[in-house]
């Protein structure tokens, strides 16, 4: 398994609308495996393998580049810098964070925590309040000469380091740093491994996606597929304090086949195929239910004419936090899925 890709991606800053970084990684990363390589007018990335005949089926990964952040949205005279949460944040999570601040002169880090007291000179009702995302701000350490190079438009990204623990992956951004190594692993895997496919394949690395699945609704009315997959993490609770039922995916049981989320139901007959590949190629696998949120699987049904969708997830523990979690053994069913399916198509 390639962990020293996964690092990168993870590591390297890139919100929803500012995902250059993460692009040009990719895009060296690719150079070989595709026919063709564009960038859309949103910033996404469309990869495309041409398919055999005049008119091959069409088959679109969807695999988004952007991580929750911030933008700058102030700086005090002070330096002290406010911000503009882009993405889906849990205040609990946001205090006494490292973070790194990316300006167009250079990176710089930086400690990320909520305006008011210090425990120590709280109020009980005080100690009560809990802080909104856009009530945080950030200290550089530079005091008023951080005005010297960080603007209102900049990006701010949680700043902690990955890790492997055990059969375990913990970093920031696996949510979905982890389908852009999907994206390119699994027709890395392809490519190694002599495996030829009829359809036309397309894998559209996807920007702003975590404010509401814009790159994949302009990247997938260019493409127009027949068959839509989205690629994302999503919850696993299989942790203490969560009834079973909610859950959503258990570590270590494989690869998620994704049915429903608060933005679309799947194509039943792709579930049963996917489902009927796991078992003939022995590939742990479950099928996944979640009551909220969406995915890029959602924009590319509903595109044009729209397209039959499907979603291949990885169980991710403690998501939209600095300390993301997934299991090695999900990720890798994730790509003998998804190499197995194209190949037979």
């Amino acid at each position: 398994m390639n962990i020293d890709l996964l690092k990168r991606l993870c590591e390297t800053p890139g919100v929803p609308g500012r995902e250059r970084r993460v692009r040009e990684l990719i895009l060296s990363e690719v150079e070989g495996l595709f026919d063709e390589t564009r960038v859309d007018t949103l910033g996404s990335l469309i990869c495309t393998r041409k398919g055999k005949g005049e008119k091959p089926e069409k088959v679109m990964l969807l695999c988004h580049m952007d991580e929750i952040g911030f933008l700058v949205s102030h700086v005090t005279d002070k330096g002290f810098i406010h911000v503009d949460p882009v993405g889906g944040f849990d205040p609990r999570n946001l205090f006494s964070r490292r973070v790194l601040v990316c300006t167009e002169t250079g990176d710089h880090k930086g400690v990320m925590n909520a305006e008011g007291k210090p425990i120590h000179i709280q109020s009980a009702e005080e100690r009560k309040k809990m802080p909104e995302p856009d009530e945080f701000f950030v200290d550089t350490g530079h005091g008023a000469a951080a005005k010297d190079f960080v603007q209102v438009g900049d990006y701010v990204v949680m700043n902690e380091p990955f890790e492997e623990m055990g059969e375990k992956i913990v970093s920031k951004a696996l949510d979905n740093r982890i389908a852009c190594w999907l994206g390119i692993e699994t027709v890395r895997a392809l490519v190694e491994q002599g495996l030829e496919h009829q359809c036309e394949l397309t894998v559209a690395f996807t920007a702003q996606e975590e404010v509401g699945l814009r790159g994949a609704r302009t990247a997938s009315f260019g493409v127009q597929p027949d068959i839509g997959i989205g690629i994302d993490t999503t919850l696993s609770c299989d942790t203490p304090g969560v009834p079973e039922k909610d859950q959503t995916t258990v570590q270590g049981k494989g690869v998620g086949i994704h049915m429903k989320d608060g933005s679309f139901i799947a194509d039943i007959d792709l579930v049963r195929e996917f489902e009927a590949l796991a078992k003939e190629k022995d590939i742990a696998h479950q099928r996944t239910i979640l009551h909220r949120g969406g995915q890029d699987g959602a924009a590319v049904q509903q595109t044009a004419a729209g397209s039959r969708a499907v979603g291949i997830v990885v169980g991710t523990r403690y998501i939209h936090t600095v300390a993301e979690m997934i299991d090695k053994r999900d990720l890798e069913a994730a790509r003998e899925l998804l190499t197995a399916f194209i190949a037979a198509r």
